[in-house]
């Protein structure tokens, strides 16, 4: 890919972006740097390797629902002043 100021202009234009011409300048060969990292990286032997999308093993670390007694609505609204025919009162939704 030939990447010139035409390009960087091209892309700025797209991203809505207004550079300057000394910013197109500075930008022009740090993309060009850039763009030969990925190249190089391109190169790297990849073709026996499993790709890898976490680096750490994720287990799930869920347990295992069980049943067991439920609190009586008296015992559950005890604790609270706000409450009203037997259920939690809350603050009124318009």
């Amino acid at each position: 890919m030939k990447v010139d100021k035409e390009l960087i202009k091209k892309v700025a234009e797209n991203a809505r972006l207004n550079l300057t011409e000394s910013e197109i300048k500075n930008i022009l060969p740090e993309l060009k740097e850039i763009l030969n990292n990925f190249e190089i990286i391109k190169k790297a032997p990849t073709k026996n390797i499993e790709p890898s999308f976490q680096p750490i093993e994720i287990k799930n670390v869920t347990r295992e629902d069980k049943t067991s007694k439920c609190l009586s609505q008296k015992e559950v609204l005890k604790n609270t002043k706000h409450k009203s025919n037997g259920y939690f009162k809350g603050p009124k939704a318009i």
